[in-house]
């Protein structure tokens, strides 16, 4: 029996409902589309390796929690894998009750770290603590420009209207034809672009804004 069959088979007799890939392309597309709770990933799927889905997974800012499946003598491609965001690993071979108790343990910790901590490309934003840095460095923001990155850093790549800022931001109705949108967002661009030496907020031209999504190499 294949590794991913007797892994499919006892994560769906603990009850999971479980999608599969046979190749590291379909699944890094997968994993795209898909609000998963937990990805079980194995570093020697043939196509796109393990540890680059995992990469580029972080970069794109998705945090969903990720099982790594290892060789067992492999310390190098586990230790890779954890400086990459990996939420922990499994050696091979390995009982599926330890996984599945690895799965629900990843599934505790994110959901935690999914409503308080946001993290796109180099640029990371606690809603706890309230602090964003980028390239580890600390950025000081106003309690309405906190909000206003924060608000496009849930959805990155979303276009929101000034209108649908303003509504949620500043929680009021605006003149409509009001700048303060505008002013917030070139203050934060003049705290982070420096930083992150790229364009962070786009301006979609008769439209609003959005975050940009990060490059993918």
């Amino acid at each position: 029996m294949l590794i991913a069959d007797f892994v499919r088979a006892g994560l769906k007799e603990q009850g999971f409902t479980v999608d599969y890939c046979d190749n590291g392309n379909d699944g890094y597309l997968q994993a795209l589309d898909n609000e998963y709770d937990a990805i079980v990933l194995d570093i020697m799927v043939p196509g796109k390796d393990g540890l680059s889905i995992l990469k580029h997974l972080r970069r794109e800012g998705r945090n969903t929690p990720i099982i790594l499946l290892t060789a067992r003598n492999e310390l190098d491609d586990r230790l890779q894998g954890l400086n990459l965001g990996a939420d922990d690993y499994i050696a091979k071979p390995f009982f599926v009750e330890e996984l599945v108790a690895r799965i629900h343990a990843v599934i505790r910790r994110g959901v935690g770290e999914r409503q308080n901590f946001i993290s796109v490309g180099s640029l990371k934003l606690d809603r706890i603590t309230r602090e964003v840095t980028c390239h580890q460095k600390a950025i000081e923001l106003t309690t309405r420009e906190f909000n206003l990155l924060e608000y496009l850093m849930r959805s990155p790549g979303r276009v929101f209207t000034r209108t649908q800022i303003l509504e949620h931001v500043w929680g009021y109705d605006f003149n409509p034809n009001t700048n303060v949108v505008d002013v917030c967002i070139q203050r934060i661009r003049k705290k982070i672009d420096p930083i992150n030496k790229e364009e962070s907020i786009e301006s979609i031209r008769g439209v609003g804004y959005r975050f940009r999504q990060p490059d993918i190499r």
